[in-house]
């Protein structure tokens, strides 16, 4: 009989806990969970003695005997542990607040993972990374890594390349989804189709193979711009333009609209964002729904509710991976991981998240081959942005950090795009002591927002 396995969960007190529960109930039979472990800080104290309630509840109703051990020092709980999955949000959702209504203050895009906000989330994440990974390698230094913190991408490439943690795996739910919703659009079940992604994390492209093995691609591009077509809820939906489909003969992921369709995406985030209605504070009152229905004695299962979250099957994919690791089982799935040489127009060093065999050597990425002149531009010059922003998360270099937002497309260079790069380290000061001299020379210069909404919360001190 295997050994029985110990899970570790940071952020435990994260919305998407009951989901990471459900997936690991419904595995026991081939992944025996014998201890586990929910993490969090002292702001998330509330959320996680909610959601650790439920998620006893959750396995009290199962045929399976866990205990559910909760704790606000990491150390307590990562001696030992097999896995460690990390999920979650520095700053909370104030932070997410800052990061989407500053940008759109000044006209930009203000989103969780891609411009502005992508970055100043990578800021305050990686340097946290850093430290998980320093308690494993001296507390559980066989564990693996497994990350669905965002930008998951970079924080992946940070553990591996920057902290030396090779036994990491990033996960997104975004594969995920375009494969539960695309195989219908076409008429057959996901178990007969064949998907290839390669790309990097929110910014990949991905073609399909039936069974027969016959490029279904083309079928699949004629239902992008449907409702069902495979974006996730919390992207606005704005058409791809039929040429640009045609043209690319791969299908995009919902994150390229930010790209290909700059300006659209730009008014529909500033009207959202005029009506009081970032996608932030939009999430802040579905989170407090879900934790009223988590705190209901009589809940004892996922409630369906969870589903309006933009982060949906991120936790059940985080089971699929921990499990096709435990029992060796070189099962198909799309990850961020070393390169290898999949997309040879970045370093084999570089992460990407491509299709992979995952198995108890871990992530072994399946070659894409050569990318089409534009992809292939495109994905240079963002992982080229990607490891700028690594590098100041870093080192609190402030010259690469303005490198980072010259360079990102949905930034714009120049003056305003420095104010809000100036803003942002001012707003966010709490959680980047890597930037603490630039930030006190800000302050000095008078530097400050003049969003009310992020005032409040910095007067509240969130």
């Amino acid at each position: 009989m295997k050994k029985q396995v110990k899970i570790v969960t940071i952020g435990g007190g994260s919305s998407y806990t009951p989901e990471l529960i459900e997936g690991f109930i419904r595995r026991y039979e081939e992944l025996p969970i014998g201890e586990m472990w929910l993490v969090d800080v002292e702001r998330g104290k509330e959320k996680l003695r909610i959601v650790s309630e439920l998620a006893q509840r959750m396995w009290d109703a199962s045929p399976y005997q866990v205990k559910v051990h909760t704790t606000l020092d990491r150390r307590e709980a990562l001696p030992g542990a097999d896995f460690v999955t990390t999920q979650f949000r520095v700053g909370l959702l104030e932070a997410r607040i800052k990061d989407e209504r500053i940008p759109d203050l000044h006209g930009m895009l203000g989103q969780e993972t891609n411009g502005a906000g992508g970055i100043f989330k990578a800021f305050r994440t990686i340097p946290v990374i850093g430290q998980i990974i320093d308690d494993m390698r001296e507390l559980c230094p066989d564990a693996w890594l497994i990350n669905f913190t965002n930008p998951s991408g970079m924080v992946t490439e940070a553990a591996i390349k920057k902290f030396g943690w090779k036994k990491t795996i990033g996960l997104c739910n975004v594969p995920t989804i375009a494969q539960m919703r695309e195989s219908g659009n076409i008429g057959e079940t996901e178990e007969e189709l064949t998907y290839q992604f390669a790309g990097l994390n929110h910014f990949h492209w991905h073609k399909v193979t039936n069974r027969d093995g016959e490029d279904v691609t083309a079928e699949v591009l004629k239902h992008v711009n449907e409702k069902n077509g495979g974006t996730p809820v919390n992207i606005y939906q704005e058409p791809f333009p039929e040429e640009l489909l045609d043209s690319m003969k791969m299908v995009p992921c919902g994150y390229h609209r930010y790209y290909f369709m700059q300006r659209e995406m730009l008014e529909h985030s500033i009207q959202e964002f005029k009506k009081g209605g970032t996608r932030a504070e939009q999430m802040y009152q579905v989170e407090h729904e879900l934790f009223e229905l988590y705190a209901q004695p009589g809940l004892h299962e996922k409630p369906e509710q969870l589903g309006k979250r933009g982060g949906a099957y991120y936790s059940d994919a985080a089971c699929e991976c921990i499990s096709a690791i435990y029992n060796d089982r070189h099962l198909r799935m799309t990850v961020s991981t070393e390169n290898k040489g999949a997309l040879p127009c970045l370093a084999p060093d570089s992460i990407v998240e491509v299709s992979s065999l995952i198995s108890a050597r871990g992530a072994e990425p399946i070659a894409w081959g050569e990318m089409p002149p534009a992809a292939r531009g495109w994905l240079q010059l963002m992982k080229a942005m990607e490891e700028c922003v690594i590098e100041a998360a870093i080192t609190g270099d402030y010259g690469l950090a303005l490198e980072a937002f010259t360079m990102n497309p949905l930034i714009e260079s120049g003056k305003e795009g420095k104010r809000v790069l100036d803003e942002l380290l001012v707003a966010h000061e709490k959680y980047l002591p890597q930037f603490a001299e630039k930030i006190q020379e800000l302050k000095a210069a008078g530097v400050e927002t003049d969003d009310e909404v992020v005032r409040e919360l910095l007067r509240k001190g969130l």
